[in-house]
């Protein structure tokens, strides 16, 4: 093979057309890809790119080459938005090529591997010249027809289907949609992958990163049960030295699982650098809430980024049960007056709490079923059930 970083464009278009005759997906892929080390090699930034490629190489292998060739030189360039151009043009060339191959799916690696430079390329346009997400959703229109080709095989069987190849392109698109907070459209690609019947299953590193996707979106949803599945699933089978993207799924899966009452265990958030869940942990379990907003304003920022502060905000309903609990526990008695439960609010932090927001704030501990009991307006007490009237979250894991 030749030296990609250095030899020259005529031997770089002889590799790629003996790869795509040869049928060696993988190659294809990799010398195809803004990853490649012939990036670098400016013996491929001819001044006339087309002149020399066209002729050399069938249609539309020509123009794949063309398009990614140009793609790099505007990249050199800084003209990003140029390059987004020209790698939008490979891939729907790469579309065009597999829509045209009945019965193989050897080539998806090369849909694989512009799909994934076309994001990138999309998010590096984005930064250089803000549009407010509207190159990414270009992308994605451009990364819908590659999905397209893969759902749509119908005619091929395993394991020459294209539908294969569905679960790393939607894989792409839901990094975009989260990327531009438009995460409805997920939902059909979520029921497409859903219902798939393949019998050999997706590989695990993109099963991995959909369950995320999905897991997210999940908890967005308030179906904190699924999320945590999905978020569970993701964790547990990433690679344990991919400390980045554990500590990413983390960010989510720990907030998930202390709405269902598990309390993070200290050496787990420790070891992925996430103390603050402790700390809010902590806060949680003691129905300090003056502990909670000290922990989500010294992170605000981070909550903010990572999307989840109003599913933080929503562990104080925690917090309130269990302080109200202490309550309980401390006057050993079943009727308890609202007034004893709002000193407790004033002490543990919310000084300006009236008797009305008191009792708003049991009733909805009542409805959620944190507490078993009812409220005696006649006389301001709450009344709680003499068996299990604080039903127990599930304690640290």
């Amino acid at each position: 093979m030749s030296n990609l970083a250095t030899g020259t464009l005529n031997q770089y278009i002889q590799l790629v057309e003996r790869a795509y005759r040869t049928s060696q997906g993988d190659l294809l892929g990799r010398i195809v890809s803004l990853r490649d080390d012939h990036v670098s090699n400016k013996n491929l930034r001819s001044s006339d790119i087309a002149t020399l490629v066209e002729g050399n190489c069938v249609a539309p292998l020509d123009e794949i080459i063309i398009a990614h060739l140009l793609c790099v030189k505007a990249l050199h360039a800084h003209q990003y938005e140029d390059a987004f151009e020209h790698q939008s043009t490979c891939v729907s060339c790469v579309v065009r090529l597999l829509q045209g191959q009945q019965g193989e799916n050897w080539n998806l690696p090369l849909l694989y591997a512009v799909s994934l430079d076309l994001r990138l390329v999309a998010q590096k346009a984005e930064s250089s010249h803000p549009s407010s997400g509207k190159i990414l959703e270009k992308a994605a229109e451009s990364l819908l027809a590659g999905f397209r080709v893969c759902v749509g095989d119908n005619r091929s069987v395993e394991p020459y289907s294209k539908k294969i190849g569905m679960l790393t392109i939607v894989n792409q698109l839901l990094k975009v949609y989260f990327r531009i907070n438009k995460i409805h459209l997920c939902k059909p690609l979520i029921r497409a992958i859903d219902s798939t019947n393949l019998r050999e299953p997706f590989p695990l590193a993109q099963r991995i990163t959909y369950r995320y996707f999905v897991g997210r979106k999940a908890m967005f949803d308030s179906d904190y049960q699924s999320a945590d599945d999905y978020l569970t699933f993701a964790f547990q089978n990433c690679h344990a030295m991919s400390f980045k993207n554990k500590k990413q799924i983390l960010t989510y899966l720990v907030p998930v699982k202390m709405l269902l009452g598990y309390m993070p265990a200290k050496h787990v958030v420790y070891k992925y650098d996430l103390p603050l869940f402790w700390d809010l942990a902590c806060a949680v379990k003691n129905g300090n809430l003056r502990g909670i907003d000290q922990v989500m304003e010294e992170h605000e920022s981070f909550f903010i980024k990572a999307g989840i502060y109003l599913i933080v905000e929503k562990l104080k309903i925690l917090a309130y049960r269990n302080l109200f609990r202490r309550v309980y526990l401390a006057e050993n008695s079943h009727q308890i007056d609202i007034a004893s439960f709002q000193a407790a609010l004033q002490i543990m932090g919310h000084g300006d709490v009236d008797a009305a927001e008191t009792q708003c704030i049991v009733a909805n501990l009542i409805y959620d079923g944190k507490v078993k009991g009812y409220i005696s307006h006649q006389h301001q007490k709450v009344v709680v059930s003499k068996q299990n009237a604080f039903p127990p979250l599930t304690s640290y894991c």
